[in-house]
């Protein structure tokens, strides 16, 4: 699992990351996988929100995302012929953010049996 599902992350836990650079690079790699691989969307959009003061315990969430891929790097999106039916799911956390009050959503488009967005 990339992340716990309990986990919350906050832009004051932590003593701040020394290297942004770093974090913003391995962050950015991530955000092009989740093309392919959008069982870490979830994880990669927390670590995203604090790109512009990231912390020790950010840092340890990209960590743990890394692992989760590279212990399962032959997984990834599969594309198979079948029928055409379009079908969409949505879910969303309104207001779930303890410190901001943000919401949260995302969605899954299936074209048959194959997720295309």
């Amino acid at each position: 699992m990339p992340v716990p599902a309990d986990l919350k992350l906050s832009l004051y836990d932590g003593e701040p990351h020394p290297d942004t650079h770093n974090y913003k690079s391995v962050v950015g790699a991530l955000q092009y996988l989740t093309i392919t691989r959008p069982d870490i969307s979830y994880a990669v959009n927390q670590v995203c929100q604090f790109m512009h003061a990231p912390n020790n315990t950010h840092w340890m969430a990209v960590k743990r995302i890394l692992q989760y891929v590279k212990s399962l790097y032959d997984h990834g999106l599969l594309y198979r012929p079948g029928n055409m039916h379009l079908n969409a799911f949505s879910d969303a956390d309104y207001a779930g953010d303890p410190y901001t009050r943000h919401s949260e959503g995302g969605f899954g488009i299936y074209l048959g049996s194959n997720l295309v967005s």
